[in-house]
């Protein structure tokens, strides 16, 4: 059985895992206890993590907040700015119609409470234009939110084009890098954003875990506000006692990923054309769905020509994990909102699936699980 839903969620890294065990039994204080050593001991590691994931992208650990992952940044960066907000009277916010729901959803509550989303869709090849960006940027808009790659189709957005574009405007940008962070790791660096979101379980660390990023301009930081209320942990941008094994997890995948990225990326490239070169000589009628010139070395969404993706998947779940879409939609049988965005037939969008790996899946393992999947799919059509 092999497992090919990477972009989901990725399996631990042993190593990490060591090095969290190694916290939760021998570090036993909370890390915001200042009154003994055990509290001292907890904050060296939550620290030392603050530190791995800031120098991973190149940043002050001072503007790196640990979060439950990437669905609470993204809420908190949005929901975070409401003050700010009804105080200048900036209620625009700029995103695109194929963000994750974490995204989607929390602007659908922010317009039931007066604000204005607008709403950008992508072509057939899956990209935002900068140009569409720049058509809807107005001068009560409040934040871009775009996610740097797309977690259905591992298209990746020009987030680098939208920031340098925003770098002299008096709007903040937001950038979903949960699909990149870790794996686009130079690109990011290059990237003019004021706020960042991630979570750990998508390179190599452990469920429960992320951080918001939130980028100092002209010594401060964005006017940002905490959505829950309790302690001034994170400096009350994330109230709640620090799960300390957890960020030591987070920072552990970060320290690997720092060392390790760019095999990392050559690895799943070269898995990918091993793949794409299977797909041709088996000879079936496929398209890929999204430009493969602007798509993740670790991700094919394909469409087999009058294949349905539920039957496939039923067919093929003996032998491999696949999907057809994101994991927050699997319990719904509606379209791809993804896909529906960028104008594909019905029919297309119900017979694709997304299929993600990562650096250490077995070349020859995924190799032959695909194989016997194309196979699948010529029986079907017989």
């Amino acid at each position: 059985m092999v497992y090919l839903d990477f972009n989901s969620t990725t399996p631990i890294d042993e190593r990490v895992l060591d090095e969290m065990m190694k916290v939760y039994k021998n570090v036993v204080g909370n890390a915001d206890s200042r009154t003994h050593i055990f509290g001292d001991e907890a904050r060296l590691v939550v620290e030392k993590a603050r530190s791995e994931v800031a120098n991973l992208l190149n940043i002050n650990k001072d503007e790196v907040f640990f979060t439950s992952g990437a669905t609470e940044s993204n809420n908190i960066a949005l929901q975070g700015l409401i003050d700010y907000a009804n105080k200048t009277g900036k209620k625009h916010i700029v995103t695109t119609s194929i963000e994750h729901k974490a995204i989607l959803e929390t602007c659908k509550a922010l317009e039931k409470k007066g604000f204005e989303v607008s709403y950008l869709k992508p072509g057939n090849d899956g990209r935002i234009l900068l140009n569409d960006v720049k058509m809807h940027v107005r001068d009560d808009t409040l934040i871009v939110s775009v996610m740097h790659v797309n977690n259905e189709t591992g298209i990746i957005q020009p987030v680098q084009e939208i920031g340098d574009y925003l770098l002299d405007k008096e709007v903040y940008f937001h950038i979903d890098a949960t699909q990149s962070f870790g794996k686009l790791v130079d690109e990011l660096k290059q990237i003019k954003y004021d706020m960042l979101s991630m979570s750990a379980h998508k390179i190599g660390g452990p469920q429960g875990v992320g951080a918001l990023i939130l980028r100092k301009k002209r010594y401060k930081l964005p006017p940002v506000k905490g959505i829950m209320y309790g302690g001034q942990q994170e400096h009350g941008i994330r109230p709640g006692t620090i799960p300390v094994a957890l960020v030591n997890g987070l920072g552990s995948a970060c320290s690997f990923a720092s060392l390790e990225y760019k095999t990392n990326i050559e690895k799943c490239r070269n898995l990918k054309r091993v793949l794409m070169e299977e797909l041709e000589a088996m000879e079936i009628d496929y398209e890929i769905n999204g430009d493969p010139e602007y798509c993740m070395p670790n991700t094919i969404n394909i469409y087999f020509d009058g294949i349905s993706s539920e039957a496939l998947m039923l067919s093929t779940k003996q032998y491999c994990g696949i999907s057809n879409g994101s994991a927050c939609n699997s319990k719904s049988y509606k379209p791809s909102y993804v896909l529906v965005s960028m104008g594909l037939p019905i029919e297309r969008i119900e017979n694709s699936v997304r299929i993600s790996w990562g650096a250490n899946s077995d070349l020859n393992e995924v190799r032959n699980s695909f194989v016997q999947l194309l196979s699948t799919v010529k029986n079907m059509k017989i």
